[in-house]
């Protein structure tokens, strides 16, 4: 089983460019089959979802090539409207491909998707807003058979109970091409909604935003392919902080989004460290020797927290000097990766939805094993602020979400292998 092995308490110094969006590209890759054109999408990380996601593609149809970041997508002779279990489960978001397919040929039938095992994330919304556009689903032992009327979908008006960003992204598919116009209310505001959307547009979809929390789609006949430039990655870019901070290092993060990540900004400034945002998308941190404990830090949806920032962070608190309370308001099974950051000497106590973090003076290295993606990101850091060494098994979930990240951090100083 390949590991990662660190040997940690090196400062991380350097700059580094931080890589297209996961929660970004992967919808993105959805919405060129609805284009039935080639779209060119620049930026693109080499993440095994994104790999995930060609096959998919490959399996519908559909022609591509990637190369240097930049992926090609041909979707002028998709055969296909249903996607096989095994592709499928190879990742959480695979759902995302049932509003594209039922905007390209008004069927689909796939499963229930796979990936990290965060507890509950009903797909009842998705559902239930495709239900209110005409969609027939029939569900039976985790298959979902779904098909249009005659007529196709029809646009409506949904309210969501919750600004889900995958119902959102499911929906906003759905709807480009449905007759009339839709109206979703209580939408997801991430900034990767925003880049979906834009694309979309550039596609020549009708979609305009009324006020923060609604969206007009007018639907149209059929798209168009277009180029396009994922946004940057706010998820990787405060891992990379909080592995800063740990180490006590200095670093400039180039290609960011100063919006996307103003509230990650308080919480490192409040741990003692100097942030400075130059040239419009760099941003330059310098860290104290030991960071100041977070206080509270609540997970909420945007512009609130994100959860998916929740794991790193907590890792850089363990060796703070206080007390942090973390409260998880998004997903019931988002800390996993408490027990490991035990095994390195962390002090934390967890209780429901909320975890008591006391900082200790130091980790220690040890062998522990990642549950998930982003809690794979914080036993990563947590092993470049221990002293010793720290083995990391349980890679296939960093590599759903971070591009050559030993690479990236050997080139910051970092001792890590994978081996």
């Amino acid at each position: 089983m390949p590991e990662l092995v660190i040997e940690g308490a090196r400062r991380l110094d350097g700059e580094i460019k931080i890589q297209g969006a996961k929660n970004s590209i992967l919808p993105i890759i959805a919405a060129c089959i609805i284009s039935r054109d080639e779209c060119t999408i620049h930026n693109c990380p080499k993440i095994s979802d994104v790999y995930a996601s060609i096959k998919i593609l490959n399996y519908l149809g559909c022609t591509t090539s990637f190369e240097n970041n930049t992926l090609v997508i041909n979707s002028r002779n998709i055969l296909k409207n249903n996607i096989p279990d095994f592709l499928m489960r190879e990742m959480r978001s695979s759902i995302i491909f049932l509003g594209a397919l039922i905007s390209v040929s008004g069927q689909a039938k796939l499963c229930l998707p796979g990936g990290c095992e965060l507890g509950p994330r009903p797909i009842d919304l998705h559902l239930d807003g495709l239900r209110q556009m005409g969609l027939i689903i029939n569900e039976s032992h985790g298959i979902l058979n779904c098909e249009t009327c005659i007529s196709g979908l029809r646009g409506c008006n949904i309210s969501l109970s919750f600004p889900s960003v995958g119902a959102t992204e499911n929906l906003i598919l759905a709807a480009v091409c449905a007759h009339g116009e839709t109206i979703i209310t209580n939408i997801a505001k991430e900034p990767e909604i925003i880049d979906l959307t834009n694309f979309l547009i550039k596609c020549g979809a009708k979609i305009k935003y009324n006020g923060d929390s609604t969206i007009v789609i007018q639907g149209v006949k059929k798209l168009h392919g277009t180029e396009h430039t994922v946004i940057s990655d706010r998820i990787a870019a405060i891992t990379y902080m909080s592995a800063g901070v740990v180490t006590s290092g200095n670093l400039i993060l180039k290609n960011i989004s100063e919006d996307s990540i103003s509230s990650a900004i308080p919480i490192f400034e409040e741990s003692g460290c100097i942030i400075k945002i130059f040239d419009k998308n760099n941003l330059k941190i310098e860290c104290p020797s030991r960071p100041y404990s977070n206080r509270i830090i609540r997970t909420m949806p945007y512009p609130g927290f994100p959860t998916d920032a929740q794991a790193p962070v907590m890792s850089m608190n363990t060796i703070a000097d206080g007390t942090s309370m973390f409260i998880e308001n998004i997903f019931s099974n988002r800390y996993k990766h408490v027990d490991e950051l035990l095994r390195l000497g962390a002090d934390i106590k967890v209780e429901g939805k909320v975890a008591l973090v006391n900082g200790v003076k130091r980790l220690s290295g040890a062998k522990v094993c990642a549950r998930d993606l982003r809690g794979a990101a914080a036993l990563v850091i947590a092993g470049l602020g221990a002293e010793g060494t720290t083995s990391i098994t349980g890679l296939n979930y960093l590599d759903r979400g971070y591009e050559n990240i030993e690479t990236i951090l050997s080139s910051l100083g970092a001792k890590i292998k994978r081996i």
